[in-house]
């Protein structure tokens, strides 16, 4: 088996390239008289932002028992895929492995990168299929791998011992999602950084904590690998009105907690109350904050949803049949309950 070489894996102008040095990179003090990145001096929002977001990664160091070194902060999660593939995939030559039904944005990042995508589709119980992972590992032009756990749209989380199994038998990256994680009641792969060289983990401010427009996601790997995040981002990719909104989601514990165990019961009785329903063949197990749920006719009823103005996400071209619901409030819960009453 090879031995995973992250000098290997990088492109060989990313090792070589100098990142461009911002003023803040220069001085990194927060009080004087700024004259040195032409900014205007007038207004509150007329300085930069800390282009390495310091506070925020203090306290999702503190959060997460995790040295800053390992933190990368990003404008959304889709900024950190778009960066893993930059930085790990030579344009027209490289590949990545996907498992479908799995996360657009992985196969629209590779597109845009030029990135060739190899695609192994998950079981029938959504999960990974080791025996043809295994026929592929071994390609030397395959660099990133991407599972998403709890994955999107399925709602499950992937089997621990078969992530283990590819981390142990990959001399490349295995990008681990974890979008939803807070939703699954399990342990981070975050924990397992100092075991595994080629593990990247991504969490994102979106869900959990109630913060998709302020667009804040993270990666947490090994300070080597951190470093060309760091490296080849844009200088302020994060503004300064979403990094103080972070830092305020991370304080509200109390409100955090609440809400997540609101989404949790709302759930588990959104799914009695989907499963009593004609239309309804099947919900699949969650582990997020949304179920994929079976109907007799999903394009009919996603439909007739959309002209009650009640707004759904059609997944039937996935997974047949499929419609993906998003845990609302109480509320909105009832809403589409009495709309597929009244469609009965």
């Amino acid at each position: 088996m090879k031995q995973f070489v992250l000098q290997n894996i990088i492109r060989k102008n990313i090792l070589s390239m100098n990142p461009y040095s911002c003023a803040r990179d220069e001085f990194k003090g927060s009080e004087g008289v700024f004259l040195d990145a032409n900014e205007n001096p007038f207004g509150n929002l007329n300085r930069y932002p800390d282009p390495y977001q310091t506070e925020l990664k203090q306290a999702l160091g503190s959060l997460n028992n995790i040295d800053t070194s390992k933190i990368f902060v990003g404008n959304g999660s889709d900024e950190v895929i778009d960066l893993t593939f930059r930085i790990f995939c030579n344009p027209g030559k490289d590949k990545a492995l996907l498992f479908p039904p799995t996360y657009g944005m992985y196969a629209v990042c590779a597109e845009i990168n030029e990135v060739e995508t190899l695609e192994i589709p998950l079981t029938p119980d959504f999960q990974l299929n080791i025996p043809k992972i295994e026929t592929v590992l071994n390609d030397d032009l395959l660099k990133v791998i991407f599972i998403c756990s709890p994955n999107n749209p399925t709602g499950n989380l992937i089997k621990r011992e078969d992530i283990e199994f590819i981390l142990n038998n990959f001399a490349g990256l295995v990008f681990v999602d974890e979008a939803y994680i807070d939703f699954a009641g399990t342990k981070s792969w975050i924990n397992e950084i100092a075991k595994y060289p080629n593990l990247i983990v991504s969490q994102t401010f979106s869900k959990s904590r109630a913060l998709a427009a302020a667009r804040i996601g993270i990666a947490y790997s090994r300070p080597e690998i951190i470093l060309f995040y760091n490296k080849i981002k844009y200088p302020y990719n994060v503004s300064k009105l979403n990094q103080q909104a972070g830092l305020e989601a991370l304080t509200a514990v109390d409100d955090f907690t609440q809400r997540k165990n609101t989404i949790l019961d709302e759930k588990e009785k959104l799914k009695a109350k989907l499963n009593r329903l004609s239309c309804v063949t099947g919900i699949y197990p969650s582990d997020a904050n949304f179920l994929l749920v079976e109907f007799t006719d999903a394009n009919k009823i996603y439909s007739e949803l959309i002209a009650r103005k009640i707004i759904t996400r059609n997944r039937s071209s996935v997974v047949n049949s499929c419609i993906r619901i998003t845990v609302g409030t109480p509320e909105e819960n009832n809403i589409l309950i009495n709309a597929l009453l009244e469609l009965l």
